[in-house]
């Protein structure tokens, strides 16, 4: 905890997270395929979920307007958490596709998976193995998403030593009208922000540090790695599907994006790209825990959304009165082409006020860049 509460350069820490390979974007890899199914996608890659149109479906609106359905898609797996925790890791990776889904304002409503794993002759692999699946079929239950169908992939060896156990799950979600579908990216300036979830600040003190350990802060600027992966409550998750697909079904939300890989900060990032939107926010640290876990702890079932000043007392009214585990709390402002992030002066323990500020370009070049350069130089080494 001393050395985690040392002073550091948080937007030298962001770079280097967004130009990490589980972070940077992956333009490169999809402009090499075509992602458009006739005129038929509504959102390509990019975003939490690909979404496509179904035509000839939905209903007739009292002006004669179809307003067709549409599939939302998305994939997730995490080789470190499934390696510390084989069960609990792919119970993540089935409520993260399934949340990046419902990000969209879709319903999750089955999955399909590969599990990739190392020697199943190996008594230890095949724990990995039989625990990866419990996992998957608690979560799947949980969320009501069930298997169609999948692959498995074993004996994924290098000189005896088998890869991280790596479940990988696919959700699939629909949703009832395709124009409403809830973008990723922030929109447009003096929007707020806010964060809903299960895990809003529930995430404090010696947990915090443990499940730090399995993030990709530890992995990428600490070159560390311990501890186990967050704790998942799937009555949450389930719920904030439910209240995802409320607040899109109602037009109250702008955008919405997962907290997921580099925690709150690099979602804050990640939304400015697209639109050269910025974002001035305030966070609070976690009780007995360094400031840098408000920035990059990746905590589970917790989302950020952004919605028009006059719709948050509504936005708030749904969260607390029809889904008791979740909480919902503004953390701050869309505005011009900077982000701007500061810890709460008064609750914090170590650093305080602003401790991030820096232009959306200047972010977006290391981020938007890492992987064609990382490619290139491994070509021609």
């Amino acid at each position: 905890l001393a050395e985690l509460n040392k002073p550091r350069d948080y937007t030298a820490d962001l770079k280097k997270l967004l130009a990490s390979s589980n972070i940077c974007s992956k333009r490169w890899v999809h402009e090499q395929y075509d992602t458009m199914v006739q005129p038929n996608t509504v959102a390509g890659p990019g975003g939490e979920a690909g979404i496509m149109r179904i035509k000839g479906t939905g209903t007739l609106d009292s002006n004669g307007v179809r307003h067709e359905r549409g599939l939302a898609m998305a994939l997730d797996g995490n080789g470190r958490w499934a390696y510390l925790d084989p069960k609990l890791g792919a119970m993540h990776a089935v409520a993260e596709a399934a949340r990046k889904v419902a990000c969209t304002g879709a319903t999750p409503v089955a999955a399909t998976n590969c599990l990739n794993f190392g020697n199943p002759e190996k008594p230890e692999i095949m724990a990995q193995l039989s625990a990866a699946i419990d996992g998957i079929s608690e979560a799947c239950i949980a969320l009501g998403t069930p298997i169609t169908g999948g692959n498995v992939s074993l004996y994924n060896e290098t000189r005896g030593v088998g890869i991280y156990p790596t479940p990988v799950l696919g959700i699939v979600g629909i949703l009832e009208d395709v124009t409403k579908a809830i973008p990723a990216n922030f929109r447009s300036e003096g929007e707020v922000i806010l964060l809903i979830g299960e895990g809003l600040f529930s995430n404090i003190g010696p947990i915090a540090i443990r499940e730090l350990g399995s993030s990709q802060f530890a992995k990428v600027v600490l070159n560390q790695f311990w501890g186990e992966p967050p704790r998942l409550y799937l009555e949450g998750e389930a719920e904030l599907h439910k209240c995802l697909a409320k607040l899109a079904d109602e037009e109250l939300i702008t955008s919405a994006k997962d907290i997921s890989d580099g925690g709150i900060a690099v979602a804050l990032a990640e939304s400015c790209f697209e639109n050269s939107i910025g974002a001035d926010a305030t966070l609070i640290p976690l009780a007995e825990a360094p400031s840098l876990l408000a920035l990059f702890a990746e905590d589970a079932s917790l989302v950020m959304i952004t919605a028009d000043p006059s719709n948050i007392e509504k936005i708030q009214s749904i969260v607390f009165d029809q889904f008791e585990d979740l909480n919902c709390s503004p953390i701050g402002k869309t505005i011009p082409d900077r982000l701007k992030i500061s810890i709460h002066p008064e609750i914090s323990v170590g650093e305080s006020g602003l401790v991030i500020d820096c232009s959306i370009n200047e972010l977006r070049q290391p981020w938007s860049t890492s992987l064609e350069a990382t490619l290139h130089d491994e070509v021609h080494a």
